[in-house]
């Protein structure tokens, strides 16, 4: 999954940042409310964690302006102990939940788990696909009962195919949540690790998972 960060106080940002990465989830951070609409603009993310009191432009402003743009990203909200009447307005402009600083960090991303299953219709932890089990609370993959070993990118790419069981995910959109923003790889890291996520699942006598419609993308799915 993949985060983006809309907090101006360093300390803070990092933290919330490490926190984030420490669940194996990719992160993007902007320092500004102009910054932060930018990104929501021109990059898919999963949820956006977005500070009220921002420079250049607030953040309900920012809001606001991604809810008349039509952007469904899940936003939570961060407001100061005595912003009641910031977190009543938020709610009522389209942003998904709130928390008061100071808040502890394994409450915001309980939260944020709870959104992305909120927004992939998926409210169990575990993802099943066919004889693959996907326990995403564990990061503990299984196939046809054994447990899989994969690196935390393997992972992540998925646990991303699995949010979209059935769904043509294309290259650029696995990109855009396989890396930071500012990150990168090489032009054929997409096919890398699908190459790789297909060896680690490979099962006897039945067809691979990952189906490759070629010059389009990838779907995960039981049988072709």
């Amino acid at each position: 999954m993949k985060a983006l960060i809309v907090e101006d106080y360093a300390p803070l940002q990092k933290s919330v940042c490490k926190a984030i990465r420490e669940i194996g989830w990719v992160v993007d951070a902007a320092h500004d409310g102009e910054e932060g609409q930018w990104l929501a603009e021109n990059h898919a993310y999963d949820v956006i964690v977005l500070d009220i009191m921002l420079p250049k432009l607030s953040g309900l402003e920012v809001l606001r302006r991604l809810r008349s743009r039509g952007i469904p990203t899940p936003v939570i909200i961060l407001t100061a102990k005595d912003g009641v009447d910031d977190r009543t307005r938020g709610l009522d402009m389209g942003a998904d939940d709130y928390l008061v600083k100071p808040f502890f960090l394994n409450e915001l991303i309980s939260r944020l788990k709870a959104l992305v299953r909120r927004a992939y219709r998926q409210q169990d932890p575990t993802l099943c696909v066919g004889d693959l089990i996907i326990d995403t609370s564990a990061r503990v993959v299984r196939c046809e009962g054994r447990e899989v070993t994969l690196t935390a990118r393997e992972y992540s790419l998925l646990e991303y195919l699995a949010r979209r069981t059935g769904q043509l995910v294309t290259r650029a959109e696995i990109w855009d949540h396989l890396y930071e923003t500012y990150g990168g790889g090489t032009s054929n890291v997409v096919d890398v690790y699908v190459g790789y996520l297909r060896k680690k699942l490979r099962r006897a006598d039945k067809a691979d998972l990952i189906h490759t419609r070629r010059g389009q993308g990838y779907i995960l799915k039981e049988g072709e």
